[in-house]
């Protein structure tokens, strides 16, 4: 398909660029985090070439109904999704991966593991279960929304599909302070206050 270029005179740039803006919901410039938890800084976002990638997580994409929950009317394999990433930005001394669904009522936290080592860049389908010890050595997780510890898929009420948030976090410093008794929204705030960078994939499930 052809696309039509279009020169735009220096005096249209202005307001086009405003238009733009203010067209873009308020929703869409929030910070990934919800719970009292601030974006991250623009300048340390854009400063970083931090990305993440899965199989499992396609950008935009239905998540793999192998990561789906498998209770409360949804049947999925519940497991943790394979995760890549690369390019942290220098200073960084551990990763946090947090998983949101902030369409639900309040926001609800799916996972969040921290205390990852510098070193590592991946982790395997399933590290989010306790009982198959795929997680890096030192690495922590705490109890999902759903109250069971490490990772819990998507299920959300029948309707329209929600947006899944899955993030990583290069954070400044090798430890959080926090131990598996950690909520996942202190876990996110407390990755908010030592986040370097941060990068993110959108998913999309419904039923």
């Amino acid at each position: 398909m052809r696309q039509a270029v279009r020169i735009i005179s220096a005096w249209r740039i202005v307001p086009a660029l405003a238009a733009v803006l203010f067209a873009v919901p308020s929703a869409a410039l929030a910070g990934p985090l919800v719970r009292n938890a601030s974006a991250l800084p623009p300048a340390a976002a854009a400063a970083s070439r931090l990305a993440l990638r899965s199989p499992d997580f396609m950008p935009g994409g239905a998540i793999a109904n192998g990561c789906v929950y498998d209770e409360f009317g949804c049947h999925g394999g519940n497991t943790s999704p394979t995760l890549f990433w690369d390019h942290p930005p220098a200073g960084t001394r551990s990763f946090a991966v947090l998983m949101l669904d902030p369409d639900a009522r309040g926001g609800w936290w799916h996972w969040a593991v921290f205390d990852i080592p510098a070193a590592v860049a991946s982790l395997r389908a399933g590290a989010g279960d306790p009982a198959r010890h795929l997680l890096p050595p030192g690495a922590i997780q705490v109890r999902n929304d759903w109250g069971s510890l490490g990772y819990g898929g998507p299920c959300p009420p029948p309707g329209s599909p929600h947006h899944y948030r899955l993030m990583i976090y290069a954070l400044s410093v090798a430890k959080l302070g926090l131990d598996g008794s950690a909520t996942a929204a202190q876990v996110a705030a407390r990755v908010q206050a030592s986040a370097l960078a941060q990068a993110q994939i959108v998913g999309l499930y419904g039923r």
